[in-house]
């Protein structure tokens, strides 16, 4: 298992509303990201800069990045892009973090 994380920033006063969108996640959505390999994925808020951290766990990086195809994948960030800052595809501006510490 391969363990990633990320950070990604919401736009002010959006977090109620991030919050909303991901409890209520689409069945198709979670199906995308077990079919691709990812698992315990989680994302924490830093309520004071609005800043989100992502955490999963992949089991095939190649297998993972051909979830960014798929039309679930798209359909969704179109769905969160007003909320959060994007590229101009409409995907999330999504920055990774390296690892520096690990236990088990």
């Amino acid at each position: 298992m391969i363990r990633k994380a990320f950070k990604m920033k919401l736009f002010d006063g959006m977090a109620e509303e991030y919050e909303r969108r991901h409890n209520a996640l689409w069945p198709e959505v979670k199906e995308m990201i077990k079919s691709h390999g990812g698992s315990n994925y989680s994302i924490f808020l830093d309520k004071e800069t609005n800043i989100l951290y992502g955490y999963i766990e992949i089991a095939d990086p190649e297998l993972w990045a051909k979830s960014r195809s798929t039309e679930t994948c798209w359909k969704w960030w179109g769905y969160m892009a007003d909320l959060m800052e994007t590229n101009p595809d409409t995907s999330p501006v999504s920055i990774p973090l390296t690892e520096v510490f690990h236990l088990d």
